[in-house]
């Protein structure tokens, strides 16, 4: 059984999506050109966005019956913009787990988490100075640190350079590899697909009916 599987799956009513299926512990690379839907795609599997019509299922069960927060904890998505406190790394992991009343990661297990992202900075360096692609990994950081069962990440890389990008994505689908979680990418680039897709689902130009 796949872990998603959506059938004639519609977004109000402009975006038309082939039917998926997306298997357990893997990872699965969405690409397809802009405006196709693969951002609202990654909404859909864990609830932030709800379908007009047709079905998607997560472990055989619709979207539609699972608890939201509860839902949304398990298939995290990490989008583009990167919600951080104008704190220090610190703070910004002791806040999320603060809101998820959880206990407060160590300091090593902090830095464990930004190596994979390659933001190996200090607990102290404040967010609010940082660049978009120095904050977008240790947002990245954050969400891997939830250990969720489905880890969405949308152009994760989109302000790296190659080198980095592919460590990054190689770092992260080790780690999720190794701890069973579901990684799903969202990528507009073709190079990074193909060397860390064990999966892709291709949106050509028309998952988009105009």
């Amino acid at each position: 059984m796949p872990l998603f599987s959506l059938k004639n799956v519609n977004f109000k009513s402009i975006i038309h999506y082939p039917d998926i299926e997306v298997e357990q512990n893997h990872t699965t690379f969405i690409c397809g050109e802009s405006g196709c839907g693969k951002s609202t795609l990654l909404k859909l599997l864990n609830g932030t966005a709800s379908v007009d019509s047709g079905e998607i299922m997560y472990f055989g069960k619709r979207i539609e019956e699972y608890d939201p927060i509860a839902l949304r904890q398990e298939v995290l998505l990490c989008g583009q913009s990167a919600f951080l406190f104008d704190g220090s790394i610190q703070n910004n992991f002791t806040e999320y787990y603060k809101y998820r009343e959880l206990p407060p990661l160590s300091h090593e297990e902090m830095r464990t988490y930004l190596k994979i992202c390659a933001a190996d900075f200090p607990l102290d360096a404040q967010c609010a100075t940082m660049s978009g692609g120095e904050r977008q990994r240790v947002f990245t950081a954050i969400c891997l640190s939830f250990r969720p069962e489905v880890l969405l990440l949308d152009e994760p890389t989109s302000a790296l350079d190659d080198i980095t990008s592919n460590t990054v994505i190689a770092n992260i689908k080790a780690f999720c590899q190794a701890g069973n979680i579901t990684l799903i990418v969202v990528s507009h680039n073709k190079a990074l697909t193909e060397a860390h897709a064990d999966y892709t689902i291709p949106l050509i130009g028309g998952a988009r009916n105009e």
